[in-house]
């Protein structure tokens, strides 16, 4: 039957979104199981993830979700802070894993999910927000942080259950520290 494959090909030319997370995990679990890691790139890819895991977490603790256009807490700085943790878990996994050819898989990967992710995450942000997004907007980049922050109209507070509840970023971190672990057993 032809259509499944032609839904296939039409899915990731048009709702790549729908295949970002499972290829975001499917990498990680692939590093962590073929993972030959390096104690010293070991240490760098540790303090990269931990450093997205953070990113991440304290991302999703301040997202207003279809009620508010989130710009306070790290949306001050960068307009896409999930996506900078999920490139810094995505990098710290590929130099933790030691394996030379999980870097440009993981390029490959961002350069097929990502730019398209943000084109339509700001065009629905843009719909929704208009005037205060295109102020953000002006302000402040997609993935490169801003040095001081924006200086937003509202101001929120980061929650832990916000985190849980809209994202499950707690349980997803725990996922990230498993498959870090995991990768642990093979050092030498």
């Amino acid at each position: 039957m032809d259509l499944g494959l032609e839904r296939f090909l039409h899915d990731i030319r048009y709702h790549r979104e729908r295949f970002r997370q499972f290829t975001g995990v499917s990498f990680v679990m692939l590093v962590s199981l073929a993972g030959k890691p390096k104690e010293m790139l070991f240490v760098a890819g540790v303090a990269l993830v931990f450093l997205g895991i953070a990113v991440r977490l304290w991302a999703s603790g301040h997202i207003k979700k279809h009620k508010a256009l989130a710009t306070d807490g790290p949306y001050a700085y960068v307009r896409h802070p999930l996506y900078v943790g999920n490139i810094a878990v995505g990098f710290g996994f590929a130099l933790a894993s030691g394996l030379w050819w999980s870097l440009p898989l993981f390029i490959g990967i961002l350069f097929a999910l990502y730019p398209h992710a943000i084109r339509r995450e700001d065009e629905e942000l843009h719909r929704r927000f208009r005037a205060e997004w295109e102020q953000w907007r002006k302000e402040t980049r997609a993935l490169i942080p801003r040095l001081t922050p924006y200086q937003p109209t509202q101001r929120g507070s980061w929650s832990f259950w916000q985190s849980l509840r809209e994202n499950g970023e707690p349980i997803i971190a725990l996922f990230l520290l498993f498959w870090l672990y995991f990768l642990t057993l093979g050092l030498h």
